[in-house]
């Protein structure tokens, strides 16, 4: 007799193959699927084998840890470590420039992609439109050593910025010898490599926005402006939040290659991050067990900013991440 299978209905179709099951069934979901299963796992492999793999070494935190005796063989200490370095003072240093750095790349970088984004969508030149596109996305390209490069060179007292402004008179400045030119410099620096790049993301939710929304906002008589507040914006307000709270959780982050090739000893007070501090204890003084310690306690306050803004977002919006 010939096998039967359910439709939709609840009813058998003569004919049909009964659907396999067990192991059987995955088996041959893998192998149809295995080209897609293959493209996933090099991005899994990266993942666990640098991201959760010497997750195994945060252990070294809570010990007094010696390179000859080991991470088993190394005494306990507890949280040592952590009260060490929130009784140090230099403690309150170093959160306040990681997060005032981190707080101005949210309110001047994150949403000038943004701007870029809505500037772009209103061009109808094709030519003139893929030709800022084009010049915009560039600096991404551009490693942070060269990038931390031109600053130096162009901030120098010779530098083409002091060059420029000798033209109308101004002394010359010896911007990064000054600490408080180094944020300035560091959240430009950081806009002006990334609003291009950024920009995709939202350039691609404009896309997916219905023309027809438009149509109806003209007919009711909104201008160019009134169809960006009221169109555009929350059509792009899920894409948004959800960058908004990557950036949030990434506040403790501060790109550490960029500061530590920007600072100085003229401008210590305001480029040393948490991120700096960890090298200098970890690598170039060998405290391993404390570095970790720090590493870790930035961690925990970076989780914790992530959690209460993705609560916060979800108690007052629809999205969040989870």
């Amino acid at each position: 007799m010939p096998e039967a299978s359910l439709d939709r209905g609840g009813l058998q179709r003569p004919g049909a193959k009964a659907p396999q099951s067990g192991w059987r069934e995955v088996w041959r979901r893998l192998k149809q699927s295995r080209y897609y299963y293959a493209m996933f796992l090099i991005p899994f492999l990266f993942f666990v084998i640098f991201c959760y793999v010497p997750m195994f070494g945060i252990i070294i935190a809570f010990k007094n840890y010696n390179v000859f005796d080991g991470i088993a063989g190394s005494p306990w200490v507890g949280l040592q470590h952590f009260k060490n370095f929130l009784s140090d003072p230099y403690f309150f240093v170093l959160i306040r420039n990681t997060i005032l750095i981190s707080v101005y790349q949210i309110i001047f970088a994150f949403p000038a992609p943004i701007i870029l984004a809505l500037l772009l969508n209103e061009i109808r030149h094709v030519l003139f439109k893929r030709f800022v596109q084009t010049v915009s996305y560039l600096p991404h390209f551009l490693s942070t050593v060269v990038v931390a490069g031109m600053i130096v060179n162009f901030g120098s007292f010779d530098g083409l910025i002091n060059q420029f402004l000798s033209v109308f008179g101004v002394e010359p400045i010896q911007f990064l010898m000054m600490p408080e030119w180094f944020r300035t410099i560091y959240i430009s620096s950081e806009i002006w490599q990334g609003i291009g790049w950024g920009s995709i993301i939202y350039l691609a939710a404009l896309s997916g926005i219905d023309s027809q929304l438009y149509e109806a906002a003209k007919i009711d008589g909104a201008g160019r402006w009134r169809q960006m507040w009221h169109v555009t914006l929350p059509g792009i307000a899920p894409t948004i939040i959800i960058m908004l709270l990557f950036s949030i959780g990434a506040i403790m982050a501060v790109s550490f290659e960029k500061v530590l090739l920007l600072s100085n000893g003229s401008n210590f007070e305001t480029s040393d991050v948490i991120a700096t501090y960890v090298y200098r204890r970890g690598l170039v003084s060998s405290d391993f067990s404390y570095a970790t310690a720090v590493g870790l306690f930035n961690s925990v306050v970076a989780l914790f900013f992530l959690a209460t803004a993705n609560y916060l977002s979800r108690k007052f919006s629809e999205t969040s991440l989870w």
